[in-house]
This record gives structure tokens, sequence and C-alpha cells, in this order.
């Protein structure tokens, strides 16, 4: 993630000049807000597709950073961890939190003011609000049938 563009090398607004297919591996990565709600169990409504938010957190998600404690390796403890890439975005979508700057991007909307890119601070993102540090339950202390019991609305 990029606290500071100038340190990182990274163009100023890149994200709104650059098509998201464009974006080199830096660029895409520092998109991520660092909120962790991606990383949070969904439950997906078989009939209407509506997918519900919960607390309830993948293994791997550490609860007061909301980064991967494993992001380079993930898939070898997470292998259902979805890679979101440009390509993959649009399959994905749905899924996303409101408030995801992948989303925001794809839809033609700009960054909110408390994202790092725009704030020049990595805290900004917990400072909002909007990230889900402190209120995660890890998914193995919770019984996948009571999950439901656990669904949080977006956005924070």
């Amino acid at each position: 993630m990029c606290a500071d563009i100038a340190r990182t090398g990274l163009a100023p607004r890149f994200w709104a000049k650059k098509p998201m297919d464009k974006l080199n591996r830096a660029e895409w990565e520092a998109l991520c807000d660092g909120c962790g709600k991606c990383c949070l169990n969904k439950l997906e409504d078989e009939d209407t597709g509506e997918v519900a938010m919960t607390r309830i957190a993948c293994r791997l998600l550490d609860n007061e950073s909301c980064l991967c404690a494993n992001y380079a390796i993930r898939h070898q403890f997470v292998p259902e961890c979805i890679v979101l890439t440009p390509k993959t975005l649009a399959d994905n979508m749905y899924w996303l939190p409101q408030t995801c700057a992948y989303r925001l991007v794809a839809e033609g909307r700009d960054l909110y003011d408390w994202h790092p890119l725009v704030s020049g601070d990595p805290g900004s993102v917990h400072r909002a609000g909007v990230s889900v540090q402190g209120m995660t339950i890890p998914e193995f202390e919770v019984d996948e049938d009571d999950w439901e019991d656990h669904i949080i609305e977006e956005p924070l």
C-alpha cells in the first residue's frame, strides 16, 4: 500500500489517468485502501444473488492492521482466496465492498478523501471508520451455520 506517493514513485492520481488494465503491479496494489472488507466472509442468497457481509474474517486477516498476514503466499493457506486483477474484476464486483477503490475506479468514480492514495496516510482508512479494524471474528471461532448471526451492513 502506498502512503506517500512521492516516496513510492507512483504518479499522482494515476487511477484517474490510466485504464485499469494498464496499471502496473505497484499501481494496482496501491489501489487497495487496506480496509479489510474483502477478507470478510460473505453469504450469498441462492435465490436473489444478494451478498451479505459478515464480521467473520478469513483466517489470515490481521484484525488490527486489516491486512493479510501472509499476502504473498496466501494461497498456500487459503486456496479459495480470489486474486483480484483487471481481468477478474468484472466477475467479482458483486461481492466487493461499496467503498472499494477497485470498484469505484471501475465504475468511473473517484477515491474517497480517506483513501491512503488521497490522504497520504495509511491510517486514514481506520480513522474514517470504514475499515474492519478491531471488529472481526476469526472464521475458525464461529460455526458456519451461525454466520448469519454476524451479518453487518456496508458501508461501515
